[in-house]
């Protein structure tokens, strides 16, 4: 019994945590932000919206400053008021904003942003129940492997997201009748920001593919319809 005890407890924390983390990100969110107002973004989400055959797309501003966008697991798409506020400069447009959308949309319809709250928290049991484990094996190293297994594992899953929900978005944006175009360009002005971060930690320890990889990745894609048309 003793021997499972530490299995136990991981699996109950992982519970636990999943539970917090949707209440504490649901709050976040509801306290930070109001609902998209801008009429010329409108007029592209209501295209996405055409496409999937819904009357409207729920698109909020979250009122924090680094460039992003994410999807709550209720289904809300928001985009941060430094991106928007780079809409309002001209430095992306309201197709490229659009393409934001499309894909945290793709993350929500192919139920990563759910999935994401209960990975991270089957990745910190993972890692809880590895620092018992590992920790009376190697004690000075336990500690450490645990969590560059759980750093490598939780990396590996985000990053074949972000792979899916950009050819997600892809599909949307071509029904839509915004094309691909808008996204590569996007990513194409987010390169160096990207970069800097490879610069940091190796392609295989980040959360997002390289910029070039997803544009390449799309490029395939375009491809592949050209052909099937």
């Amino acid at each position: 019994m003793l021997r499972v005890a530490p299995i136990l407890l991981a699996i109950l924390y992982a519970l636990v945590m999943y539970r917090f983390s949707v209440w504490r990100t649901n709050r976040e969110l509801d306290a930070r932000s109001t609902e998209l107002a801008d009429p010329a973004l409108l007029a592209v989400t209501r295209k996405l919206a055409a496409a999937l055959d819904l009357d409207r797309i729920p698109v909020y501003i979250y009122e924090i400053d680094p460039v992003n966008g994410l999807a709550a697991p209720d289904g809300r798409i928001f985009i941060t008021r430094g991106f928007y506020r780079k809409f309002r400069n001209g430095e992306v447009t309201g197709e490229e904003l659009a393409s934001v959308v499309a894909h945290e949309l793709g993350h929500v319809a192919l139920g990563h942003a759910r999935r994401r709250m209960i990975d991270f928290s089957g990745q910190n049991a993972l890692r809880t129940a590895l620092m018992m484990v590992l920790g009376r094996i190697v004690p000075f190293f336990g500690v450490w492997i645990a969590n560059l297994i759980t750093a490598l594992l939780a990396a590996g899953l985000s990053r074949s997201d972000e792979f899916e929900a950009d050819e997600y978005a892809a599909a949307l944006l071509t029904k839509a009748g915004i094309g691909v175009g808008p996204q590569k360009s996007l990513l194409s002005k987010l390169e160096a920001l990207t970069e800097q971060r490879a610069g940091v930690a190796p392609a295989w320890l980040m959360s997002h593919p390289r910029t070039r990889d997803r544009i390449a990745a799309l490029e395939r894609l375009e491809a592949r319809w050209i052909t099937r048309g």
